[in-house]
């Protein structure tokens, strides 16, 4: 009986989990990957964290709490958002803790360097339509540098190795990220969620806000 084949993003993820090309420190984490398999979806954060290093899934500390406390309220919970969104990262291990003490150290350029060609894969292989990129690392990955204020709560335009996508940034949800608590900064990330929720609604994700009260109701 012969074997099926695997599907092109099925050995990008496999490929994905042998990588070793950064050689940090013992002991040496292993790139975390999505479990999504037919996304339509792309999800971008930093890198992965101290949790996700046990748990081996994306997002799964108190930041991934956070974030999909977030997408709770685009209408799509977290089983759905990782079924149904391929969730990425500007690196794919655990970098370690920031020299500072508070949070997780920010990937080395090298390191940002060494793993960008696993993300430029999945933009051509996954061809999203919406776009999600998580904090300032990919926020400035798709649409460079500026201040949060004026890029989070729009929909944005992005072209990339994979064509265009609607892209629409949400700040980091990680509690080292004091972003967040500036005044007018919750109405930016409530307007940022609306719009995602319009967008995975149209791609038959979750449901519409709109909806979801009317069930509430």
């Amino acid at each position: 009986m012969s074997r099926r084949a695997l599907t092109p993003l099925e050995a990008h993820v496999a490929a994905l989990a042998d990588c070793r090309r950064c050689g940090l420190d013992e002991p040496a984490p292993l790139p975390i990957v999505s479990l999504a398999r037919s996304p339509r979806v792309l999800l971008v954060g930093q890198a992965p964290g101290k949790t996700e290093v046990t748990d081996r899934r994306p997002f799964a500390g108190r930041a991934g709490k956070t974030l999909f406390r977030w997408l709770a309220q685009a209408g799509v919970d977290e089983a759905e958002a990782r079924e149904r969104i391929y969730i990425s990262a500007v690196t794919r291990c655990y970098p370690g803790p920031s020299p500072s003490g508070r949070g997780d150290r920010v990937p080395s350029p090298r390191e940002q360097s060494l793993c960008a060609s696993w993300l430029e894969s999945e933009l051509r292989i996954i061809r999203p339509r919406l776009l999600i990129p998580v904090g300032r690392l990919a926020i400035d990955r798709f649409l460079g540098p500026g201040p949060l204020d004026r890029i989070i709560g729009r929909r944005h335009e992005v072209a990339h190795a994979g064509g265009v996508s609607a892209c629409v940034p949400l700040p980091h949800p990680s509690g080292a990220s004091s972003w967040i608590h500036a005044p007018g900064h919750g109405e930016l990330l409530r307007r940022a969620l609306e719009l995602i929720g319009e967008e995975l609604a149209g791609l038959g994700i979750g449901v519409s806000r709109a909806a979801a009260a009317r069930g509430a109701a």
